[in-house]
């Protein structure tokens, strides 16, 4: 079976850094699969945030998230800190794509542990319907 194989732009817009905390850590003593989603989540509020949005709120309409590929590729441990670099792209007329490099040091080097896009697609929530990406979104997070 293929394994999922993402080829990330080299160019990042923004980075944050999140520590990995006891409550991400699994039954095999390393970060578990949910966590990191929930770390690219956290890692996306923040991306979107430094733009002056929210996934309930770009330039008058919301986001959901429509796919999600996380690509492993070492573990991680309590205690590791990541620097997330993360960047927008492959934006068509109702979605765009969010792409996540995960780093940590490890022996004083700078080791990716995970690699990871999601599809957000645009969404009005009061009419509970997809709907256009506003130019403007489009400009401030393609540019950074």
């Amino acid at each position: 079976m293929p394994r999922i194989k993402l080829e990330l732009h080299e160019n990042f817009t923004f980075h944050t850094v999140i520590p990995i905390r006891i409550s991400d850590i699994n039954y095999g003593g390393h970060a578990g699969n949910d966590s990191l989603l929930s770390i690219i989540h956290e890692a996306r509020m923040q991306f979107l945030q430094h733009y002056g949005y929210s996934e309930k709120e770009l330039e008058g309409v919301g986001l959901i998230m429509g796919d999600v590929a996380i690509e492993f590729k070492k573990e991680l441990f309590y205690g590791d800190t990541l620097t997330i670099h993360i960047t927008a792209s492959s934006f068509e007329r109702v979605s765009f794509d969010i792409f996540y490099r995960l780093d940590t040091e490890r022996n004083g080097a700078l080791v990716t542990v995970a690699q990871a896009k999601t599809g957000m697609v645009c969404f009005d929530y009061s009419l509970k319907k997809i709907t256009s990406i506003p130019v403007e979104a489009i400009r401030k997070l393609k540019n950074g």
